[in-house]
């Protein structure tokens, strides 16, 4: 590929296509987990998430940053949720175009139920890896998501 296409950096391309292998391997290797428990990975996210905050509850613009899918995407994941009674949907006190979404105690339990069947794959999935290993993936996939959030081509204005 280097003799093809000489101004593509290599390394940097190999690690792209190395984490979009991983994304898909876990994604493969998660599913059946997720199924078992009646969510899908993103809608444990959720939950999860919402159970963190001090109030069970978050606007669907965090939810969708901190999961890592884009707005549209996060509103099917809230639509499937609150039709399971996982979640409810209210308008913010402070500005009423804006929707916040609330954990149901149905969800908490059901995030609850999750844990115990999702931790022994979790912790299988990075068991070839030592505690330092683990550390330091970590640090690199913090780094290179900071990297992300700067724009991969400058801005143009627009006329």
């Amino acid at each position: 590929m280097a003799e093809a296409l000489p101004n593509l950096p290599i390394a940097e391309t190999v690690m792209v296509r190395l984490i979009r292998a991983t994304v898909a391997g876990m994604g493969q290797y998660f599913e059946p987990v997720f199924r078992g428990v009646g969510l899908n990975e993103n809608s444990f996210h959720v939950l999860c998430l919402l159970m963190a905050t001090d109030e069970g509850r978050a606007a669907p613009s965090e939810l969708a940053e901190l999961v890592g899918l884009s707005r549209a995407n996060m509103t099917r994941i809230l639509e499937m949720l609150e039709t399971d009674e996982l979640v409810s949907r209210a308008i913010e006190e402070r500005d009423g175009r804006r929707h916040a979404i609330q954990i149901t105690e149905a969800g908490r339990a059901m995030a609850l139920s999750a844990v115990p069947l999702v931790a022994a794959p979790l912790r299988q999935a990075f068991a070839g890896l030592s505690a330092k290993e683990v550390a330091q993936l970590d640090a690199l996939l913090r780094k290179a998501v900071i990297s992300f959030d700067r724009p991969a081509l400058p801005l143009r204005a627009s006329a």
